[in-house]
């Protein structure tokens, strides 16, 4: 079987790619890119710093140590401040989205880099460096064998996510090509998580990130000191994709062919909504449905033509997608997302209270809505929207929307992402000067040592 193996794996190639970028030679639109990542993973950190959630995952945490969990007086160690700051950063599901995976870069890999960098190596141009390599190793990895690990029933993102980190953290800490196979194959036995929180809107999505953040700050730290993973670790016959998309026959150049030469980082899609990117287009169709001034009583029933392997996700059960069992099974809730836009104008952090969910107004328009399949729906590739509403006068209106604002056809600008930012930190107790103050510190973070005690409590 050992002579069966290639001279040179997937991990290899990617290793000899990675190692080769120099900091400070990172295209103008790639480091912009970095740039509002920084501010929108802070922001989210901010926001979410006072759930529940982030209570228990502080409280779960007993390691101390030097590292800023962003929000909060406790200091921890590089892995625990990136296990929080992930959570927290895609909590509330308002991080941002790779079109083409679907998975969420920014908070698996800023918390990860930043929080390595700020324990073991605090350059900013080696975060900015890895920030770029674990986002694109990220990204590219859900293009190799798109859809297959969401239909196995785990998330890209967690799964993704620990090797994305493990290279991007590899690559901030400056290890060698041999150091990051194995860090990258120690973080195949690291990636896991389940998609089961769907059933009852459990917590764990939210952890997904940031257990892949600091799986991939282990990993790479076993690496440095020699820790050996296994070189074949994506196409092995028991390697990545095997484990998690059932197959090994997948696109690896998708991953390794022109990496460092052309970044799908430049692409990445900032939500205008804190909910399931998938909804996000049919949240902007009822709203223009609603610009019709309809009422939602004269709505008879609206059907949406739909991706099948969304469904899934964001359509089943249809009875729960209609009526969500809580605040955060709404953000995975077409009918329930859609009839909010067109009631409230909008789906804002406000719409995943409890009392939001149990609006009456909102539920009966709800309760409405149905899909059907498209068999020629563009998804993972685009994400569109569509609604066909019947009034109770049998007039038919209908709204499309030809993909997913905030993203590559429609990008937010710095502003948008500024904007994004202060919301955000307001919605997490922080005021303007605080607000001011932090978007100062990570205009030059970048440039100089990576210091986040600022954004302590």
């Amino acid at each position: 079987m050992t002579s069966e193996l290639p001279k040179i794996s997937v991990a290899g190639t990617l290793a000899q790619k990675i190692v080769a970028l120099k900091a400070g030679a990172l295209p103008a639109a790639t480091t912009r890119k970095c740039e509002d990542l920084l501010i929108d993973v802070v922001g989210l950190c901010v926001t979410a710093r006072n759930e529940d959630y982030i209570a228990s995952a502080l409280g779960g945490w007993d390691d101390d140590g030097p590292c800023t969990a962003i929000g909060h007086k406790r200091t921890l160690n590089a892995s625990g401040a990136a296990f929080v700051n992930g959570t927290a950063a895609h909590g509330e599901d308002f991080d941002d989205t790779f079109e083409g995976g679907p998975v969420h870069a920014g908070a698996v890999i800023v918390p990860a880099v930043l929080a390595a960098c700020e324990k073991h190596h605090p350059d900013g141009r080696m975060a900015l460096i890895g920030i770029a390599v674990g986002t694109e190793v990220l990204c590219r990895l859900s293009l190799v064998v798109p859809k297959a690990v969401h239909k196995a029933g785990f998330h890209p993102t967690a799964i993704f996510g620990a090797m994305g980190a493990a290279a991007g953290v590899g690559a901030a800490l400056g290890l060698n090509a041999r150091q990051i196979v194995d860090a990258l194959g120690v973080a195949g036995s690291m990636a896991g998580g389940i998609i089961e929180y769907l059933a009852e809107g459990a917590w764990t999505k939210r952890l997904h990130a940031g257990w892949a953040a600091q799986s991939g700050i282990r990993a790479a730290l076993l690496a440095r000191q020699g820790f050996v993973g296994p070189r074949t670790v994506f196409e092995g016959v028991h390697g990545l994709f095997h484990g998690f998309a059932h197959t090994t026959n997948g696109d690896y150049d998708a991953l390794t062919g022109d990496f460092g030469t052309r970044w799908v980082t430049d692409t990445l899609a900032f939500k205008p909504y804190p909910c399931g990117t998938m909804a996000q287009p049919y949240i902007d169709c009822a709203r223009r449905l609603a610009a019709w001034s309809i009422k939602a009583e004269d709505i008879a029933e609206i059907v949406c033509e739909v991706a099948e392997g969304t469904v899934h996700r964001l359509w089943e059960p249809l009875a729960d997608k209609q009526r969500p069992r809580n605040g955060y099974a709404a953000k995975f809730a077409t009918p329930y997302l859609l009839a909010t836009g067109f009631v409230h104008g909008g789906v804002g952090l406000a719409a995943f209270t409890e009392a939001a969910i149990r609006d009456p107004q909102v539920l009966a328009l709800a309760a409405k809505v149905k899909f059907v399949i498209d068999p020629d729906n563009p998804y993972p590739n685009n994400y569109t929207g569509h609604i066909r509403a019947t009034l109770t006068n049998g007039s038919v209106i209908e709204e499309r929307q030809p993909y997913l604002r905030g993203g590559a056809q429609e990008p937010l600008t710095r502003q948008d992402v500024v904007d994004k930012f202060a919301l955000n930190a307001q919605h997490g107790g922080w005021d303007k000067a605080r607000s001011d103050a932090t978007l100062k510190l990570l205009a030059g973070l970048y440039d100089g040592k990576i210091d986040l005690s600022s954004l302590r409590s």
